[in-house]
């Protein structure tokens, strides 16, 4: 059953990160990106409080975003080499399509801020399944900038922060399954 693509169960098993800077031409048009995120949406949330964002960055705004990043680099480490900085203005322009996810808590509420932070990791996690359904692929991103409070600036504010940089596009080249834990590592049973 695992082997046949065409089941739910073997979908999800056949599901790769792709590194963002491998990916090419295609990405997901318009309508494609919108229901990609409509699934992304329908994901666990104590409360229905929606406490995640999705903010498109289209290639009109690739360079501006890279300009965001590079900047605030500079005024964290104003030592920083010509290499890091290069670095940084490359990570705005990977791959074909970009998302930046970001967790958005309801403060006044009383669901727990935990919980909400979980729920926007699941909306992360649910884009990339829907990713990967629609023949795509995604890779999830965090690195320098979704700590940086001058990036995050740039799509919000506290109490929100960057929950990931969500690339999409198509495989430069077949893409090779990882290692994966072994199950009798990360499983165990409960004995009370």
């Amino acid at each position: 059953m695992l082997n046949d693509r065409s089941t739910p169960l073997s979908l999800l098993a056949s599901r790769r990160s792709c590194r963002p800077r491998d990916m090419i031409a295609p990405g997901p048009d318009t309508a494609q990106l919108r229901a990609i995120l409509a699934i992304a949406a329908r994901t666990p949330d104590h409360g229905k409080l929606a406490p995640w964002r999705f903010v498109i960055v289209p290639d009109t705004a690739r360079a501006r975003l890279a300009a965001v990043i590079t900047t605030a680099y500079v005024a964290e480490r104003p030592e920083a080499a010509r290499l890091e900085l290069e670095a940084m203005a490359q990570f705005a322009h990977q791959a074909p399509a970009l998302v930046v996810v970001l967790s958005s808590p309801v403060t006044q509420s009383k669901i727990p801020l935990w919980e909400q932070q979980l729920s926007a990791g699941a909306a992360c996690m649910n884009l990339l399944h829907a990713v990967h359904a629609t023949g795509f692929v995604g890779g999830w991103l965090t690195g320098w900038p979704a700590y940086s409070e001058a990036v995050r600036d740039a799509f919000g504010a506290a109490p929100e922060h960057i929950a990931g940089f969500l690339f999409i596009g198509s495989p430069a080249h077949p893409l090779e399954d990882r290692t994966r834990p072994e199950l009798g590592h990360i499983i165990d049973e409960w004995q009370p």
